[in-house]
């Protein structure tokens, strides 16, 4: 049985089976500028959740996803450190409610056996759980009013974002590996971390 209720406006779910996400990509919003799009999808299944967020919130997802390593710790990654000082981990992060077309989310955590949730905006727990490798999950019926069904017909994200990224990575093909590598840790080094992602991927290609 779906049960919610309202305060506020707010619709609250519970009693509800939840469906676990996964993170499928993120492509650059063609609605807002400077922002992105994080591409959520339900796990074997076919429909999308697209979420706009904030570049340093993408670069700060890109760069745990590419298990790349920064210069110096950005602040989701000092909140892991100081969660993992303190004994603190945290369990699943669940997207709870949708409101006027923002997500909110859920951080589910546990020290010393003591659970406790902690609100959060959802760009930064989806950062948070790659992290912390924890599920992410959301309700049906947010799925259901904000997700998109992907089909045959639908263009993949994955795809949208080799397109986007092949001119600038067209720019490299006559660098030799080496030169490759120093431009990808000067990348790091300055914190340039989606121009490191699109160097990664070149150097990628060339040791398949």
């Amino acid at each position: 049985m779906r049960n919610f209720f309202a305060v506020s406006g707010i619709c609250y779910f519970y009693s509800m089976e939840r469906i676990r996400l996964e993170i499928i990509g993120m492509s650059y919003s063609q609605s807002q500028s400077g922002a992105y799009a994080l591409i959520l999808g339900e796990l074997g299944g076919k429909r999308r959740l697209p979420i706009i967020i904030g570049g340093f919130e993408a670069q700060a997802i890109a760069i745990e996803l590419e298990k790349m390593k920064p210069s110096r710790p950005l602040t989701h990654d000092l909140f892991k450190n100081f969660a993992d000082n303190y004994n603190i981990n945290i369990k699943e992060v669940i997207i709870d409610k949708f409101r006027e077309g923002i997500f909110f989310a859920k951080l589910v955590c546990i020290q010393n056996e003591v659970v406790s949730e902690i609100d959060a905006r959802t760009s930064d727990a989806v950062a948070l759980a790659i992290r912390f490798h924890c599920p992410i999950f959301t309700y049906e019926k947010i799925l259901a009013d904000a997700g998109i069904l992907m089909d045959e017909n639908t263009p993949s994200f994955d795809n949208a974002n080799a397109e986007s990224k092949s001119e600038e990575q067209s720019a490299y093909t006559d660098l030799s590996f080496e030169e490759l590598n120093d431009l990808l840790n000067k990348a790091i080094q300055q914190e340039d971390y989606e121009q490191a992602s699109i160097l990664r991927d070149e150097i990628k290609k060339r040791k398949k």
